[in-house]
């Protein structure tokens, strides 16, 4: 199979990208709810990529609510992602 085949014959390598940001994203509210968990101890949160500095008032609701919405999309992006393999291995099993 020529390098590249899913990707020109499908949006496959978008939904893959989508996966990897929703991950970047869980892991930076991840981030802060430990921030927050555990303000005074530094051995429980993880290490920030961007460098930027916490804020020091962190609402666990509407975190947790960003973390349901991304669990969501993520999980949308997993099946179309599912799909889309799917139907390119029904397509090449058809020829």
């Amino acid at each position: 199979m020529p390098f590249g085949f899913i990707g020109r014959v499908s949006d496959a390598s978008q939904l893959k990208d989508s996966l990897d940001v929703g991950s970047q994203r869980v892991r930076a509210i991840a981030q802060r709810v430990a921030a927050a968990s555990m303000p005074d101890k530094g051995a429980f949160t993880l290490l920030n990529p961007d460098g930027a500095g916490q804020s020091p008032t962190i609402d666990l609701e509407t975190e947790m609510t960003n973390l349901a919405n991304e669990q969501l999309r993520f999980d949308g992006a997993a099946k179309l992602l599912e799909k889309t393999y799917q139907r390119i291995r029904v397509s090449l099993r058809e020829r």
